[in-house]
Formats: structure tokens, sequence, C-alpha cells
């Protein structure tokens, strides 16, 4: 159960941050790698677009549906960081609030950079 703000807070930077890493990071692209494909893209103007292509069908097409939607994967990820935050706390504690202090510092650093240009 939580019991404050703070742990909602807590709770919610660590999904956000859990998130993002499954999504939207190159550390974790060999998670990705089965289920969908990234295609990069010139335009006219020289911009690169970024579109996936989702690999396979029935369970390996989900899965990669699931991954390629930043919402679909955050409620995956709520569920995971809130029952282990609820059943396994003792062991998966320690990593829940990384994720969230991460999750934390990622946001302070897009504000910072969007006061800098």
């Amino acid at each position: 159960m939580i019991n404050s703000w703070l742990d909602f807070i807590l709770l919610g930077f660590a999904s956000f941050r859990l998130t993002r890493l499954i999504v939207f990071d190159l550390i974790t692209e060999f998670i990705r790698r089965p289920f969908i494909k990234e295609i990069e893209e010139m335009d006219d103007t020289g911009q690169i677009s970024t579109y996936i292509e989702i690999k396979g069908s029935g369970l390996r097409a989900w899965i990669g549906e699931l991954l390629s939607c930043f919402w679909c994967t955050g409620v995956w990820c709520s569920a995971i960081i809130y029952l282990s935050w609820l059943f396994y706390y003792e062991f998966t504690g320690p990593v829940i609030i990384i994720l969230a202090i991460a999750g934390f510092a990622a946001i302070i650093e897009l504000l910072v950079s969007k006061f800098m240009d």
C-alpha cells in the first residue's frame, strides 16, 4: 500500500525512468531488437526521421507493439514497480529508489536544457 504522497511520487519517478529505459534507451536496444526494427529515413530537408516496424506475428508482434508504445509499456512498468514495492521491498526498494532519482534527474536535465536553449 502507498502510505504517503512521497511514496507515490517516488513510485511515479521510478516507473517513468524504467519505462523510458525499456522503450527509448540505447542500452536496452537488445531487448527491443527481436520485436521491432527501427528504420531511419532522411527527408528532403536533411532531417532524419525514425520509424518503427513491428516484426513477426502473434505474441512476437504483440510484444513489439507493447515495446513501441510508451504509454502501454508504462502501464506494465508501473505494475511491476508497484508490485515489487508491495511484496519485495527489501530486495527491490534500492533499485526503485535509484530509478526514481534517475527519473527526477532526467526531468531536471530536460528543464535545464530548455532554459539554456
